[in-house]
């Protein structure tokens, strides 16, 4: 891989976190940075070493790659980027293998796949499961779904560089696997975090209108269930859910992956109420901090509900 030339798309808070394990351990020739705010890109390429480029415009990003790493925030932005990569009828992508670590419904990973494949190249779902805080370390989870020939080529920059583990959609059998798997995977899974964050607000809540008290609760959670959760428990208790100014998780973005796994679910006959509950929290959420809330202000909505102020230190 001496010789690869890659390109990273997208500089949110898990790109920049991904992009930033690349450039220091990654094993390419090069790396260009690509954000539709280029000067967010030229501040996070100064923090990387004089080696890492910036691009201003797509087709200059992704001429002379060789691996594409894209992660933007939703399926619409994800069509954009494509859109704006593939408007360029010159640039060659027989060699070519973009690697999409989105959370997108899986149609739009077969779609975009479908795109590149049109032109020659080669596509990657690859989704990542992970904070803002573990793509920094490199400790995500990436779920990758595609052809084996272009997961070959993503798999170095796995684990020991962006991820600490891989999940194997072909479990082993070395088959291709339809990349709507990898996305699949994601926005599933992600009804699991939020779900559990929505239950985890309503616990606190309910320990503070029973008298309890919130101390013991989250004391309970850092035995019972040290980790990101706890962690959670925390940044609500500190009323951080409501102080920050940029979102660790937006809820504009949570609610689109509920959308996805609640439509996915229900083309399988299947509804799921818990989506449902938490989609309503993050309503409340969205109303108070408008595209700014964070996921954590689940904390915040339930209080509301149960008759208390969404800030809980006031």
């Amino acid at each position: 891989m001496s010789g690869t030339n890659v390109t990273f798309i997208g500089l949110g808070n898990i790109g920049r976190g991904m992009s930033a394990n690349i450039a220091k351990k990654g094993p390419q020739a090069s790396l260009t940075l690509y954000n539709r705010t280029t000067s967010r890109a030229t501040a996070h390429a100064a923090t990387l070493g004089p080696n890492v480029k910036v691009a201003t415009s797509l087709p200059e990003a992704v001429r002379d790659a060789d691996i594409i790493f894209t992660c933007v925030g939703d399926d619409a932005a994800l069509d954009g980027i494509t859109a704006g990569i593939l408007v360029n009828t010159t640039i060659d992508f027989s060699n070519k293998t973009v690697v999409d670590c989105s959370t997108v419904h899986p149609e739009t990973s077969r779609r975009t796949e479908a795109a590149y494949e049109a032109r020659g190249g080669s596509f990657v779902a690859s989704p990542v499961f992970g904070a803002p805080n573990m793509a920094d370390i490199g400790a995500l989870i990436i779920v990758p779904a595609g052809k084996q020939s272009a997961i070959a080529k993503a798999r170095p920059f796995y684990e020991g560089v962006t991820a600490s583990r891989t999940i194997d959609l072909a479990s082993g059998s070395g088959a291709d696997i339809d990349v709507g798997k990898a996305t699949t995977m994601k926005v599933i899974g992600n009804t699991f975090i939020l779900n559990t964050v929505g239950v985890l607000a309503e616990a606190l809540t309910a320990a503070e209108t029973t008298g309890l008290g919130v101390e013991p609760l989250k004391e309970w959670m850092e035995i019972f269930a040290p980790g990101p959760f706890a962690k959670y428990a925390n940044r609500m208790v500190s009323g951080d859910y409501y102080q920050r100014e940029e979102p660790l998780f937006a809820v504009d973005l949570a609610r689109k992956d509920l959308r996805h796994a609640a439509a996915l679910a229900k083309e399988g006959g299947q509804r799921m109420r818990n989506v449902e509950v938490t989609d309503h929290l993050l309503s409340v959420v969205k109303e108070e901090k408008g595209a700014k809330g964070d996921i954590a202000g689940v904390y915040g909505a339930a209080r509301k509900e149960a008759g208390l102020e969404y800030e809980n230190q006031k």
